[in-house]
């Protein structure tokens, strides 16, 4: 071929390009990966030698062991990325301390912050200023809807509720009668779990409630109402616990008393799954908290980068229960 063909060629070729761009995209029926709303936030492709630095708080109603593997997997979800976790609770649930850490974050100026709020009504300022401010902020957990957070992480924990009702009534075969205990009175997550496991028992099964008590997220509190509700019913047939502190106080209790009643709690932690080997616990209902800290870290990427943040990564609901020997 000699150098005008060739130079003719080629610039045929230059003008096919120029003129059909279209060829350069992918196909119309090749989409990108959708954001989805269930299990986990979705994942951000990064560069952790590129990515600008950026500073992420999460704030925990309290300190409790199941929020320790929130955490850990966090700060492995952090690693991936150039992102420095500021993570802190107070030692029993506390309303003005939450605050406290909240303000102290605004100030500082963080990139994001995930909270799960112990008042949903008396953080919706608190929140709102950080949104203000420029934070993207989401909740975890419990949810504070009536705030301008981006979105709630966590379960459903109304049908969290019907599904404890369904499980304790299997065992007791719709009749009995059960004590209750729970957290925070003012916690959305913790009233919604209630207000689900009261419906559900009321309108599916004849099993009585003799007993509702709140430990308002104290452990020596929980102990104390927890022994209280079983020395007033000591005829008993089960009982529920609807948050942490709850469950772990009540694998304690069954411990010192050597109970043989059912007892069903919230939260796959490594106490539980040996209480259920020990015969403490009858069932965990768990809301696959082990995801939550891989969603906080991705959703709030998210969102310092512009994204879109789904309005309910939803975790789903999962039910523990002893291994047949």
């Amino acid at each position: 071929m000699n150098a005008s063909r060739r130079k003719s060629l080629f610039c045929l070729l230059i003008s096919a390009v120029l003129f059909l761009p279209g060829c350069l995209e992918p196909p119309a029926d090749i989409e990108r990966e959708p954001v989805h709303t269930h299990k986990a936030a979705p994942q951000k492709v990064s560069d952790p030698q590129h990515d600008p630095p950026l500073t992420f708080g999460i704030i925990y109603p309290m300190v409790n062991s199941t929020y320790e593997v929130i955490t850990r997997n966090a700060e492995e979800a952090a690693g991936e990325h150039n992102i420095q976790l500021l993570v802190q609770a107070p030692d029993e649930a506390n309303l003005e301390q939450q605050i406290r850490i909240m303000e102290t974050m605004i100030r500082q100026r963080l990139d994001g912050i995930a909270i799960d709020p112990v008042d949903a009504d008396a953080l919706i300022p608190v929140i709102n200023k950080a949104i203000a401010s420029g934070i993207p902020v989401v909740c975890f957990e419990s949810d504070a809807p009536g705030s301008k957070r981006l979105g709630f992480i966590g379960a459903d924990n109304y049908e969290t509720g019907r599904t404890m009702g369904k499980a304790v009534s299997r065992l007791l075969n719709g009749k009995g009668m059960i004590l209750v205990e729970t957290g925070m009175s003012r916690m959305h997550g913790l009233s919604k779990r209630l207000d689900g496991l009261l419906q559900y028992l009321n309108t599916e099964t004849q099993i009585d409630v003799l007993e509702v008590r709140y430990n308002e997220g104290s452990e020596s509190r929980a102990t104390m109402e927890l022994e209280e509700m079983i020395d007033a019913h000591p005829h008993f047939n089960a009982f529920i616990g609807l948050d942490y502190v709850s469950g772990s106080t009540s694998i304690l209790v069954w411990k010192a008393k050597g109970l043989k009643r059912y007892a069903l709690t919230l939260g796959l932690t490594q106490a539980a799954e040996e209480a259920l080997r020990n015969g403490q616990l009858t069932s965990v209902i768990s809301q696959n908290e082990e995801q939550w800290g891989v969603s906080i870290i991705n959703t709030l990427l998210l969102a310092s980068t512009g994204g879109e943040v789904p309005e309910f990564v939803d975790s789903g609901i999962s039910e523990k229960l002893p291994r047949v020997r």
